[in-house]
């Protein structure tokens, strides 16, 4: 079934975007089900499904929005990754997890590159949905920045099982060969270890993080 589903260039048919786009809605009607489960109440509200899909949407178009390069690839992005950790810190894991497998399927609409089934899990859907362990973290203190850290490590660690696996051929010729060993690791962590702590250092600003947990109040009330 799975030539079915891509091309022979790696690309998605239209067989794949259909089912591609079918399993991102899905997963996204899961997470406002899981979301009002969390809150309490017996069915999702209008406002969770309007909170879910704004942390979606500022994900996505923020993604769009590279401050930066690095040397050896992956772009530094305005923040993109907290909008999904923001899910997850305001309706908890399985929320967040579904939120993050549903934006790592709009990733991959959006430039789907194929080698096998088991790269796409690692490159979009398991490192997405790696996010939303930020969820563990929403009831301590400062749980939003730990939360984020925690999110970005796990990322992280799926983008470097599949550069093992799948991408070690295309090492670029300026990275240093004495770190060749560990190219997948240094390529993915440099951009996101980048970006997490841009994001840290403003969501630990007093007067964002007090706006932020204002937003995470009217989200969950």
């Amino acid at each position: 079934m799975f030539q079915y589903l891509v091309n022979a260039e790696g690309g998605l048919t239209t067989g794949g975007y259909a089912v591609c786009i079918a399993a991102g809605v899905l997963l996204f009607l899961l997470a406002i089900f899981f979301a009002g489960k969390n809150s309490g109440k017996s069915r999702a509200s209008t406002k969770q499904l309007i909170f879910c899909a704004a942390s979606m949407a500022l994900a996505f178009v923020t993604s769009y929005i590279k401050i930066f390069e690095m040397p050896w690839g992956g772009s530094v992005t305005l923040c993109s990754m907290l909008f999904i950790v923001m899910a997850a810190n305001w309706y908890g894991v399985r929320t967040g997890v579904l939120v993050g497998l549903a934006y790592g399927i709009l990733q991959f609409i959006q430039e789907p590159y194929v080698l096998s089934l088991f790269q796409v899990c690692c490159d979009y859907v398991l490192a997405f949905a790696a996010l939303g362990v930020a969820g563990f973290f929403s009831r301590s203190p400062r749980g939003l920045v730990k939360g984020y850290i925690a999110a970005v490590l796990a990322r992280g660690a799926f983008h470097a099982l599949g550069g093992y696996l799948y991408w070690m051929s295309y090492m670029p010729d300026n990275f240093p060969q004495a770190l060749k060993s560990v190219y997948p690791i240094v390529y993915n962590y440099s951009f996101l270890l980048a970006e997490a702590l841009i994001t840290a250092a403003v969501i630990s600003v007093p007067a964002v993080a007090s706006a932020l947990s204002q937003v995470k109040r009217t989200a969950v009330s």
